[in-house]
């Protein structure tokens, strides 16, 4: 797999979907590793302008992650019971809540043109989350070169990848920051961490592996790679780098005690995400409702942020992070990526 992708080193940047930009991904690819942008929360056109800036900034090879949820249930009923649950917090800060919840992103599964922009623009990785692409986007993809990856959290995901033509899986520990990768949210999680998951998926998925949750330093990235694993997937680690878009209430709070007491919700979007404990955080855990399908609680979320940061309360935000938030470093992205791979050697 890294000679395929010309990369110079074991470590792969996570896409982050609204904290990872083209400035970031180019500048891990530049340094050594592979560098990622999500599309998943933009349509085909601003998937085609992130793609086209990052090619200008890098000839070197990057990732390209797109999400692939299974449509939403409308329910009409449950996301009024949500909005009313939520509406005393809106008010909190002197605004009310949506009168209705759109579908706010699109699944790649029923995305043509994203499609189309993928197969003509082939960045070199392709990535999925939450669930596996149709066929006919698989042969697309492959046919124009591109190497597919998709996120598994379990041995049963693996074998799915594998048999839809998927040419390496990152094995997502729960200790993971942002959206847990699970095919089926409402299904069984056995909840494995990243090194029983990526030694199991190593012995028995028949793929490369590639380690994602919890890996912050060089010698975490050497135990995953000691394990059997292929590469290491970061994402927590990139969020303090000046190229990410985290806006400074997230970085604040990364590099808060905050950081010593991530929790998975699904109060954010309406699927299970580790998150830094927030405002929202502690909302969530006094609101009795369930909340609506994905992407659709992500609508009052957003809403909601917006609200509070209109007041300058910064702490009702999406503020992704896995279990290892309290090693994360602010450095510049090539200083960091240089900083791993000493670390590797030590």
């Amino acid at each position: 797999m890294l000679g395929r992708l010309g990369l110079d080193l074991p470590i792969i940047q996570a896409p982050m979907a609204g904290v990872s930009t083209p400035n970031l991904a180019a500048a891990v690819s530049e340094a050594g590793g592979l560098g990622s942008i999500g599309v998943g929360a933009t349509d085909a056109s601003g998937a085609r302008m992130m793609m086209t800036e990052l090619r200008s900034l890098t000839e070197r090879a990057f990732n390209v992650n797109v999400f692939v949820h299974a449509h939403p249930r409308k329910d009409p009923e449950r996301e009024a019971a949500w909005l009313s649950a939520l509406a005393p917090a809106f008010r909190k800060f002197n605004a009310e809540p949506p009168s209705a919840l759109r579908v706010s992103y699109r699944s790649f599964i029923e995305d043509e043109d994203m499609l189309r922009v993928l197969v003509d623009l082939r960045p070199p990785v392709v990535s999925f989350h939450f669930g596996l692409p149709v066929a006919a986007h698989v042969t697309a993809l492959r046919d124009a070169g591109c190497f597919l990856v998709a996120t598994a959290t379990s041995l049963s995901e693996a074998q799915a990848a594998k048999r839809a033509g998927i040419n390496a899986v990152v094995a997502q520990g729960f200790e993971a920051g942002g959206h847990r990768g699970i095919f089926d949210p409402d299904a069984s999680d056995d909840c494995l961490g990243t090194l029983a998951l990526t030694r199991l998926l190593v012995r028995r998925a028949g793929l490369p592996v590639i380690a994602a949750g919890g890996i912050m330093d060089g010698q975490s990235i050497r135990a995953a790679l000691n394990l059997g694993a292929v590469a290491a997937q970061l994402g927590t680690a990139f969020i303090g780098c000046p190229e990410s878009s985290a806006d400074d209430a997230y970085r604040a709070a990364l590099f808060s005690q905050a950081a010593e007491h991530t929790i998975m919700t699904r109060a954010i979007s309406g699927r299970p995400a580790r998150c830094l404990r927030n405002g929202f955080t502690s909302l969530a855990q006094q609101v009795q409702q369930c909340p609506p399908d994905y992407p659709i609680t992500y609508d009052a979320g957003k809403a909601l942020d917006a609200a509070a940061k209109a007041t300058g309360e910064g702490g009702f935000g999406a503020q992704w992070a896995g279990q290892g938030a309290p090693l994360a470093r602010a450095l510049p992205a090539a200083e960091l990526i240089a900083c791993l791979a000493r670390e590797m050697q030590s």
